[in-house]
């Protein structure tokens, strides 16, 4: 029989390594070995294989149609992401095939659709991924072999979408109409977002939008005022990568007569979609409280870290399930329920770029930090070039009144680093400099821009 000539049957991907299994991402090709070791020669008929994703979800719920009936409505939905078949063994003539005893090898490849959902394992759903060779053979049931894969798909946390302009996009303001203010060109990049085209080292705009936001509430016990607390926290930016630290501002002002505890928690919201209904499940990923802050007194956490640990990226483009993640801040208020801030947070496989200069990263982090008015900067950013030296007149003249005006108080110096982006675009950015200049200008030329 079979199973007596039969010592092995099983699938093999391609590019494992020392126990560890390939991950895949949309568009890539799955390439991979079915293996069949026989012990004797046996007669086959045919040798399938079948690579299928699939997103699922279901559970159930108890409803009640009067005092002495209750029922079950059951939910449920699935969605082919992937699907692919292929016969590795088939003979011409429509018959069976001998093959002798030993090993035998039967090479697979399938390329993965452009767009994919990350493998996931929920309460209520699942997105998995599988391939499985089943082996035909006439008068004996077929044997088959189960392989299952994973697929992270990329979520790039530098995409336009969490990109801003500071000092210049207000809200409701596209892109596209703030940037030609700046008397440059701009582009799209696929990687990392917007880049100047001529000078892309040159770029001080390259950051992401704080998230913030202020609640308030009345703290009351037995239909008592016990007076008023409030509640604003900021974070530098949406997107975040696992292991990262999410450097938490916040202000707590307690007007009640009872002290309060400000707590953050990163929360997972499992949310999963079938025939029109929603089911949610939340957990906590990471938390950190803070100190108790008594009546009458204000507490600042100026960068409080909160360590994002091991977690499956964000999933937002699947249409019966979502994997979202957020940023609550919130302040336990003995009598009364807790006030609540949440801030929408963005997991992601592709870290946050570094920022185009040293200058200007320094300076972005500074006007962040100056909002919040929390102190001295770690760094005294580097000045920039004087760039007067190697524009003409002529073309100073026709670049015309700055976008940014200037402060016109004369004892307001402009070398803080909450002005360094205002300075680096009130001229052209300077060329790449070398140590010796290939074409060197003659005495009674004036020195032209290089860029120009």
């Amino acid at each position: 029989m079979l199973f007596d000539k039969v010592k092995a049957f099983s699938v093999q991907l391609d590019g494992a390594t020392a126990g560890v299994e390939p991950v895949f991402s949309g568009g890539q090709a799955v390439a991979g070995r079915v293996l069949l070791e026989l012990a004797s020669a046996a007669r086959v008929g045919a040798l399938r294989l079948r690579a299928r994703g699939r997103a699922h979800v279901h559970w159930t719920e108890s409803r009640s149609a009067g005092s002495s009936t209750a029922y079950t409505q059951s939910y449920s939905e699935r969605v082919e992401v992937v699907s692919h078949r292929a016969t590795l063994l088939a003979p011409d003539t429509g018959e069976t095939t001998t093959l002798p005893p030993g090993r035998h090898e039967f090479l697979f490849s399938f390329q993965l659709p452009p767009t994919l959902v990350t493998s996931f394992e929920g309460k209520h759903g699942s997105v998995r991924y599988c391939i499985k060779a089943t082996l035909h053979r006439p008068w004996v049931p077929a044997r088959r072999a189960r392989k299952v894969f994973t697929v992270i798909e990329p979520v790039d946390i530098n995409t336009p979408a969490l990109l801003i302009v500071p000092g210049l996009l207000k809200r409701n303001q596209a892109l596209p109409k703030v940037l030609p203010q700046l008397g440059v060109v701009w582009k799209l990049h696929s990687d990392c977002g917007l880049h100047k085209v001529t000078h892309p080292c040159h770029f001080p705009l390259h950051r992401q939008a704080p998230q913030a936001g202020a609640r308030e509430k009345v703290a009351r016990s037995w239909y008592c005022n016990r007076g008023l607390v409030s509640l604003s926290a900021k974070i530098d930016r949406k997107g975040y990568t696992p292991g990262e630290v999410i450097p938490v501002f916040a202000e707590i002002d307690n007007g009640s007569t009872r002290p309060v505890l400000p707590r953050a928690a990163v929360v997972q919201t499992q949310t999963f979609m079938a025939r029109g209904a929603r089911k949610q499940k939340r957990a906590v990923v990471a938390s950190l409280a803070g100190e108790p802050v008594g009546p009458g007194q204000r507490a600042l956490w100026q960068g409080r870290a909160l360590r994002i640990p091991p977690v499956g990226p964000s999933i937002l483009h699947c249409r019966v399930l979502h994997v979202d993640y957020a940023l609550k801040v919130c302040v336990d208020i003995p009598g009364t329920s807790k006030l609540l801030l949440e801030l929408p947070l963005v997991i992601g496989t592709i870290p946050l770029h570094p920022f185009g200069s040293r200058s200007s990263s320094v300076g972005s982090h500074a006007s962040f930090l100056l909002d919040w008015r929390l102190g001295a900067l770690p760094e005294r950013p580097e000045a920039p070039p004087e760039y007067s030296e190697v524009v003409a007149d002529t073309e100073e003249a026709a670049l015309g009144q700055s976008p940014f005006p200037l402060p016109q108080d004369p004892d307001m110096s402009l070398e803080g680093p909450f002005f360094t982006y205002i300075q680096e675009f009130r001229y052209r950015p300077p060329p790449l400099y070398s140590e010796e200049d290939p074409n060197p200008p003659l005495g009674d030329m004036r020195p032209r821009c290089m860029t120009c």
